[in-house]
């Protein structure tokens, strides 16, 4: 599989220091957080996002990590117009997707239509060549949750994250992840932790996360897309450096 990591492990490092990371320690792909405080957001102007597009060249860049929330309450416009502008941006910088959140405060129908009339909104208005991705996370943290969305959503341009910590952390077995993903699977996130209440980052192989038999499972449904790790020092400090995870990581999946 190949390998990417996400900004959120180096956030606010310049773009041409991300790609110097991805490059020295053969993690090659790139989800790129989507935000005020990072080098890439909505409201760069026209120059700024070619200058941008040309600093990124020596690493694929995978998705814009926004954080549109489309289940959650609040105005469908608002939504809509904010997911549509990360797809643009998306769109101008050359990359191929855009990252959003489930996001609702509550789980439930109420949730699910929300979303699912919210994304079928967004679909058919996405920039050519550019998909939405809906994280398993937050209110939607099962396979089966994003899954559920998906399936009535109907749309080829709207697909998975499968985080492999939210659904395991809430105890859906990884077997039933897989299966619910499969047909709508983009991208796979990973990270290790010590437990699921516990959640430190660790380089993966040093924590309780069944990321062997999820790469197992991967390998059987011949998944040929990317594996990323999410190293999540931006909400825990405490987490070392992400070159260090990214050479230790490497390491182990090497073994």
């Amino acid at each position: 599989m190949k390998l990417a990591f996400s900004t959120l492990g180096c956030s606010g490092l310049p773009l041409p220091e991300v790609v110097r990371l991805a490059q020295e320690t053969g993690w090659p792909g790139v989800e790129l957080r989507a935000a005020p405080d990072e080098p890439l957001h909505i409201g760069l102007s026209a120059a700024e996002r070619s200058a941008a597009k040309a600093e990124l060249e020596g690493v694929t860049p995978l998705c814009v990590a926004s954080y549109v929330k489309v289940a959650a309450e609040g105005d469908d416009d608002e939504c809509v117009a904010n997911a549509l502008a990360h797809a643009e941006l998306a769109k101008d910088l050359g990359i191929p997707a855009v990252r959003v959140f489930p996001g609702s405060a509550e789980s439930g129908p109420e949730a699910d239509e929300r979303a699912v009339r919210r994304l079928k909104t967004i679909a058919p208005r996405l920039p050519e060549g550019v998909q939405i991705w809906l994280e398993t996370h937050d209110s939607h943290p099962r396979g089966v949750d994003v899954a559920r969305v998906l399936q009535q959503v109907d749309d080829e341009c709207v697909r998975a994250i499968w985080d492999v910590l939210h659904p395991w952390r809430v105890g859906e077995p990884l077997t039933v992840s897989a299966a619910a993903l499969h047909p709508y699977l983009a991208h796979v996130q990973v990270k290790d932790v010590l437990s699921p209440t516990e959640r430190t980052p660790l380089p993966l192989g040093q924590g309780t996360v069944p990321l062997r038999d999820a790469l197992e499972l991967l390998r059987r449904e011949a998944y040929a897309g990317w594996l990323s790790l999410e190293w999540e020092s931006k909400w825990h400090p405490e987490a070392g450096p992400l070159r260090e995870a990214l050479i230790a990581s490497r390491a182990w999946l090497a073994s």
